[in-house]
């Protein structure tokens, strides 16, 4: 699971230099990135929060309980999800304005970039559909223990936006402003991003095949035992709906200084690719240690084997800290020297990703509390709680939307989006000590707390100490040599110094990492 993971992120991270080289990090890029985000964000608003949490327990317990295994309740299922996310699909596509007016204002001054996001709208919210169809065939596939298939298949879809970003630039002229692109430039991004999506879909279901399970679509949806999934997916649905709420504020106060500075940028692209980054330590680690463990915490629920559950937690916790500690450092040591090196090229010169990279930096040490609170949710998941999850996502998103105001009105279009960044990480600061409270009262007894600190505190003095001497080295060598070996050079000395001081502080993790399969 995690090497499809690691090779589905670095072509995804190959992709992203590309879409930078071809697009920019100003206005441009954000009509396409916009437009880009409005599928996944109405995709987990209508049922995607509940595939990834609510379902898959639900799967593990039919598969368990009913006396056929669980066949009919996965038809009724997958039907029913393909349905909505169909008919959801259509319905989109057609209010593309609608939609597209609560990211972004259409003004005289950005009516050109307004429009642009409405027709790659046009081209991408089909995707709706297609996210639907890898979500519950992985889910299928989930269920049955068979993990592989669901990491490694984006690497299609990676494969097919390099080679559709790398025919734009070397067949055709890279815009700089909105009004620049064609129409052929538009029809070759819009259509070729979502065909890379549905072949990424469509290579899951001779897996799902493979394991068993045959698709004959059921609409017996009635006293079918779906009733009490829907119920539990409706707190989901409001936990999906206040992030996306937070995230769309945030989306149209970045964009508002995109058209405050459009070649500058500083607004939402730059936000998104700095957080796509961020997250990347996350989605390997993180990311691929909840969806092993989710169907065996799930078990030990309801089976009322909660040390069982607080075990996995602890070990889950302490192990991805060895990875996600000393990267949240190095974001905050190396940000801008990363921007530069992935994303001053084409389009985007090196002078455009310095505000990137101070966004990567302002995100930098909230990727603790993220990559925690993410783990941590999965234990209320386990027990099918999506109540309390919902109410954490409230303080999170509530005290993510304030401080993002604040930076809008108090802080100048060059640093406005880099204090949303920082507030971003502080609202998961804040929510991952609620979340813990709130778990440890729900498993019924501590959470291996003052183990987890030990790790915790070890790890962070080993990543300080590392980071502050490859920030140091990366300097000095910045004189002499180019950022590129300058980086390299700062980023292996402090790899090595962080393994030698974690080893002299014993922390016992860091020989588990290898063995974590």
């Amino acid at each position: 699971m995690a090497a499809g993971t690691v090779v589905s992120r670095v072509t995804g991270l190959i992709r992203q230099v590309l879409q930078a080289a071809a697009l920019g990090t100003g206005l441009l890029a954000t009509t396409y990135n916009q437009a880009n985000t409005v599928p996944t964000s109405l995709y987990f608003l209508l049922i995607g929060g509940a595939l990834n949490s609510v379902l898959v327990p639900q799967l593990v317990r039919a598969r368990t309980e009913d006396s056929d295994g669980g066949m009919a309740f996965e038809q009724r299922l997958v039907t029913l999800v393909l349905c909505v996310l169909g008919l959801g699909a259509v319905l989109a596509t057609w209010a593309a304005p609608e939609i597209i007016s609560i990211y972004q204002q259409d003004t005289p001054t950005t009516h050109d970039a307004f429009e642009l996001t409405v027709v790659f709208a046009r081209f991408l919210l089909p995707q709706i559909f297609f996210y639907g169809v890898f979500s519950i065939f992985g889910q299928v596939l989930n269920a049955r223990n068979r993990f592989g298939a669901m990491m490694w298949t984006p690497v299609l879809n990676n494969v097919v936006l390099i080679t559709m970003f790398g025919l734009y630039l070397g067949m055709m002229t890279t815009p700089e402003n909105v009004s620049d692109i064609t129409s052929a430039q538009v029809r070759l991004l819009g259509i070729g991003t979502t065909l890379a999506l549905a072949l990424q879909a469509i290579a899951l279901i001779p897996y799902a095949h493979a394991s068993g399970f045959r698709l004959r679509p059921s609409f017996h949806w009635r006293g079918a035992g779906l009733r009490k999934s829907m119920n539990a997916a409706r707190w989901t649905l409001l936990f999906v709906l206040a992030n996306l709420v937070a995230s769309t504020v945030v989306t149209r106060l970045a964009s508002a200084a995109d058209a405050a500075l459009p070649n500058d940028g500083v607004g939402y692209t730059a936000y998104s690719y700095a957080q796509q980054i961020w997250m990347l330590p996350q989605s390997i680690v993180t990311v691929s240690l909840v969806t092993a463990l989710l169907p065996r915490m799930s078990r030990a629920a309801a089976e009322r084997r909660l040390d069982d559950l607080r075990a996995d937690l602890s070990r889950a916790l302490r192990v991805s800290g060895v990875v996600i500690v000393p990267a949240a450092f190095f974001f905050v040591a190396f940000g801008p020297q990363i921007a530069q090196l992935l994303f001053a090229h084409g389009a985007a010169d090196a002078a455009a990703t310095v505000p990137l990279g101070h966004m990567l930096q302002a995100f930098g040490l909230g990727l603790v509390p993220f990559s925690a609170q993410y783990l941590l949710l999965r234990g209320f998941y386990a027990f099918e709680d999506t109540c309390t999850p919902f109410r954490m996502a409230l303080w999170i998103s509530g005290m993510n939307i304030v401080l993002a105001v604040v930076c809008h009105l108090l802080l100048p279009p060059r640093w406005a989006v880099t204090g949303m960044a920082a507030a971003y990480a502080l609202s998961y600061a804040v929510g991952l000590l609620l979340t813990a409270l709130r778990l440890r009262k729900r498993t019924e007894g501590l959470l291996d707390g003052r183990r987890i600190c030990r790790t915790y505190a070890k790890l962070t003095a080993s990543s300080t100490c590392a980071g502050a001497t490859g920030w140091l080295i990366a300097r000095l060598c910045s004189h002499n040599l180019t950022s590129v070996a300058s980086l390299a050079a700062g980023g292996i000395a402090m790899a090595l110094l962080f393994i030698l001081l974690a080893r002299l502080l014993r922390v016992g993790e860091l020989r588990s990492l290898p063995r974590l399969g």
